[in-house]
């Protein structure tokens, strides 16, 4: 299966469990994998006949910066599901959301979830 990568989408928002993060909020770095064969837009090379990413892309940093979830689990499994949903193209999704300063005293890390979606097949 083909894969476009989409990485370091950042966007400002309020996610988080403490209630100041989601007044005062903060930075979120979404990275992303789109399955789905690419090989029709290989031969006539046109975009309808392909995942126009823009959207995609749009969609991540709408929904980083328009929620108010206490977890950054649901955050990126909204992400996840919602890109499906867009495009009937994708088969599978891989999210990784990242609080680039999470606000713990004497961490200077990043935490990150990734998550992975599927396209449910019917026979």
């Amino acid at each position: 299966m083909d894969c476009i990568h989409l990485t370091e989408i950042r966007a400002y928002g309020y996610t988080g469990f403490l209630p100041e993060e989601q007044v005062l909020g903060q930075w979120f770095e979404v990275n992303t994998s789109l399955y789905l064969d690419v090989s029709t837009a290989a031969g006539t090379d046109d975009i309808k006949d392909t995942l126009d990413y823009r959207s995609v892309i749009d969609l991540i940093k709408h929904l980083v910066q328009t929620s108010k979830f206490a977890l950054v689990e649901k955050l990126a499994v909204t992400i996840a599901d919602s890109i499906l949903q867009q495009s009937d193209r994708l088969t599978k999704v891989e999210v990784t959301l990242t609080k680039v300063a999470a606000p713990i005293p004497d961490f200077g890390g990043k935490i990150s979830i990734e998550v992975t979606r599927s396209r449910s097949v019917s026979n």
